[in-house]
């Protein structure tokens, strides 16, 4: 590499402290070594390119946990999350920093440059080896330390020891002497990964001498994670400008935002996560208080009202059991105070009876916890972010910002009761939020099902959030400042790449009730084009049916739909001219075009003064007189004339006889009954004639073909519903002189074993297709 440099004499003189993130004793000592030296200068690792917000981050009203989120400024969208507790090193730096009076900045790579770095890692199937390797390492330091977890082994060696001093030289060489054994493996089986830090150490290492031409060495302090110290402060070289320019970098943005607890914990998939960020933020303010002694108590105290909160049973002597408990097992182990596993297993003892199962939801909260950050108002934040959160404001959503699920009901109908247009449909301006979430993926808002069938002013919805939810809101400014920008922009992205008729109906959908009302011409536009060209039934017939519910609840969404219906007649006009044509196709096909047919007659139904009703009833007794067509598609299109009140009884009569006559074959007469009780089941159950036919038909036919025809009667009665299928058992036994009750129990009765072997069998039919 061109224009390197040298190591500056005194960079070893600098205050380095070496730490675990997201380690309450690393922050405590930390803050003791900062009061003592009293530095004027504060570095930090994190990305150098976020200095700025730092003053941000170090405000009073800013509540943990947060999170530093780099991402490109450019597709593919690319995220690095840089997170901090109330108990973070980095954070408690940055505030002693601010109160202080004392200069504070990142001086790890820009996030630019780490995000296109991150690929470099390599994954674990590639990398098993040493993921292996490093399983046994730690694996030996456990057994060797007596402990069941390096969790433990970490807490009870490093976390409960407040001795003044301890902190910074035994985990730097801890750490040094964790790395000399696993650097020589990781660049033999990871070298990308190994190089990655060798660049980060040497630019953070530049960084530092950078502020040594302004500061001393003793008034510099450093905070780093412990693997990089020893390197760094004897070793490492200072990475050139030069050098730096020839690293990889994709253009990036900064911003904050909230982060929760679950995603700081190990438990999320967090690689410099703990196990329980909620327990150690009881220990951090157990230190606070100069209390960490009252740890053990506070811990098992709040769990036991998280028992009895979930309706479970703990009482006070529960408690103290559990306390004894948990400092016998920590003497056993020759340890001074309870670590969380010790603390777990004394409460599955006293509290849980033996059973971990009876606490796992307490355990959940007390170590891990629900708690979600909060950044005020000022904050340096993206257009989009700060859109979001005055649309959560407008809308009275504040306090469903919570990773906790709450559950939301609207009422669509204006509230005629309050003063304002704002507040009387304040539901519905929510609706139209919601539903721009939801089309970019942000999934702050999830649409529950609503039990009242054709309710058209109600909805339900599931909201909660999560940093991925945060992200995602940061990703979107990519498509525009405001949540209804990136919506807009999205639409017209996805109409672009639009290829079928029905997404084309969907987006025209959801630009309506998004109210993107730019949007909604061109996606008419782009629906128009396609149904021309279109020799999709199934499709177009989903196309007609998307517009006729836009149309339906139109008045309730307060928008004018009058420029959809043009569009909807052509394509039921064009579903209606396709019908027959589509109609001559195998029993699997004709699965989904049954289907279409029943919703088209739905939509004729629903929009009777807009579609054609006369050529719907044109296409339906074009296909039901037809013997060359699927005969469940003709025995459909008989059903729908029928409840249509379009077919009188002599020429349903005549047509059940022609259908269901002798010698007919069963895949024509059975299939084409199957077709026709697809509907009205009352107004078959009526008709006498049609089961006296039916009976003579089933009758009359031989073995083979009976069985062919079992297939289609089993289909078609799966429909019936008990009642249903006793009413035709009392028509049987009329038939048959056989008593109404013993019919109807021989029919409801179950198979026995052959005969339920043999109707199995008819599963795997072969109809010679």
């Amino acid at each position: 590499m061109a224009g390197a440099i040298q190591r500056m004499q005194g960079i070893e003189r600098v205050n380095f402290f070496g730490v675990r993130h997201l380690s309450p004793a690393a922050s405590w000592h930390l803050l003791k070594l900062l009061n003592k030296l009293k530095p004027k200068c504060v570095l930090i690792e994190g990305p150098s390119d976020s200095d700025y917000l730092i003053s941000g981050i170090s405000r009073e009203e800013v509540v943990p946990p947060i999170a530093i989120l780099a991402y490109t400024a450019d597709k593919p969208v690319s995220t690095v999350f840089y997170p901090f507790a109330e108990y973070s090193p980095e954070y408690q730096a940055m505030k002693w920093a601010a109160s202080s009076k004392a200069e504070a900045h990142f001086i790890d790579l820009p996030s630019g440059v780490m995000i296109s770095l991150n690929p470099f890692k390599g994954d674990e199937k590639e990398n098993s080896g040493y993921y292996s390797f490093v399983e046994g390492l730690y694996s030996d330091l456990i057994k060797q330390g007596g402990e069941n977890s390096y969790d433990s082994y970490w807490e009870r060696n490093f976390e409960h020891n407040l001795n003044e001093g301890a902190y910074n030289e035994t985990v730097t060489l801890h750490s040094a002497e964790i790395r000399g054994l696993l650097e020589p493996e990781e660049f033999k089986c990871m070298p990308s990964s190994n190089a990655v830090d060798l660049v980060r150490e040497s630019y953070m290492v530049g960084q530092i001498q950078k502020y040594l031409l302004k500061y001393k060495p003793e008034e510099i302090a450093v905070v780093t994670g412990a693997y990089h110290t020893a390197r760094m402060k004897y070793e490492t070289m200072p990475m050139s400008v030069g050098e730096l320019g020839e690293l990889p970098r994709r253009s990036s943005k900064l911003t904050l935002m909230p982060y929760s607890f679950y995603r700081l914990s190990s438990r999320s998939g967090y690689g410099a996560g703990n196990s329980a960020p909620e327990y150690y933020q009881l220990m951090w303010s157990s230190m606070q208080g100069n209390d960490l002694g009252a740890l053990p108590i506070k811990y098992i105290s709040k769990l036991g009202r998280l028992v009895r909160g979930n309706g479970g049973y703990c009482s006070t002597a529960n408690i103290i059991e559990a306390v004894r408990l948990s400092y016998a097992l920590t003497y056993l182990k020759g340890g001074a105070m309870p670590t969380l596993s010790d603390l777990h297993d004394a409460c599955v003892a006293c509290i849980g009876h033996g059973e971990f199962s009876e606490l796992a939801t307490a355990f959940a909260l007390s170590d891990i916890g629900v708690a979600f950050g909060y950044l005020p108002e000022g904050i340096s934040q993206t257009p989009v972010q700060d859109d979001m959160n005055r649309e959560l404001k407008r809308l009275k959503l504040e306090k469903y910002k919570s990773t906790i699920s709450q559950k939301l009901d609207l009422d669509l109908r204006g509230n005629l009761k309050v003063k304002s247009e704002e507040a009387a449909f304040l539901d519905l301006n929510r609706s139209v939020f919601l539903h721009r979430l939801q089309f970019l993926g942000i999934g702050f808002a999830q649409k529950a099902v609503v039990n009242q069938e054709g309710a058209t002013w109600r909805e339900s919805w599931v909201l909660g959030w999560s940093p991925e939810v945060e992200a995602k809101v940061v990703e979107s400014v990519l498509k525009g400042d405001t949540i209804e920008l990136a919506a807009a922009f999205h639409l017209r992205d996805k109409l672009e790449g639009c290829k079928n008729i029905q997404e084309a109906a969907k987006l025209i959908s959801i630009s309506y009730i998004c109210k993107l009302s730019g949007g909604t011409d061109n996606a008419a536009s782009v629906l128009q084009a396609l149904a021309v060209d279109s020799g999709d039934f199934s499709g177009t017939v989903e196309a007609a049916r998307e517009l006729s519910m836009v149309i339906q609840y139109g008045d309730i969404r307060r928008f004018n739909t009058s420029a959809l219906e043009p569009l909807l007649q052509q394509l039921f006009l064009h579903a209606c001219l396709m019908l027959l044509s589509v109609s001559s196709c195998d029993n699997k096909a004709a699965v989904s075009i049954a289907d279409a047919i029943n919703t088209m007659h739905i939509i004729s139904q629903e929009n009777s003064e807009i579609v054609d009703g006369m050529e719907w009833d044109k296409a339906l007794w074009g296909l039901a007189g037809r013997d060359d067509k699927n005969a469940k598609l003709s025995g459909a299109a008989f059903a729908v004339l029928l409840e249509r009140g379009l077919i009188t009884d002599e020429f349903c009569s005549t047509e059940i006889s022609r259908r269901l006559s002798p010698g007919v074959p069963a895949d024509l007469g059975a299939g084409w009954f199957e077709g026709m009780s697809m509907r009205n089941h009352y107004a078959l159950l009526s008709r006498i004639n049609l089961w006296r036919e039916l009976d003579n038909y089933i009758s009359s036919l031989e073995d083979e073909e009976f069985r062919k025809a079992l297939v289609y009667m089993r289909r078609a009665f799966g429909g019936f519903e008990a009642y249903e299928k006793n009413s035709i058992a009392e028509l049987l036994s009329d038939f048959w002189g056989e008593g109404d009750t013993d019919m109807a129990v021989f029919i409801q009765g179950g198979l026995e074993g052959a005969e339920a072997s043999e109707i199995d069998g008819l599963n795997d039919f072969d109809f010679d297709m």
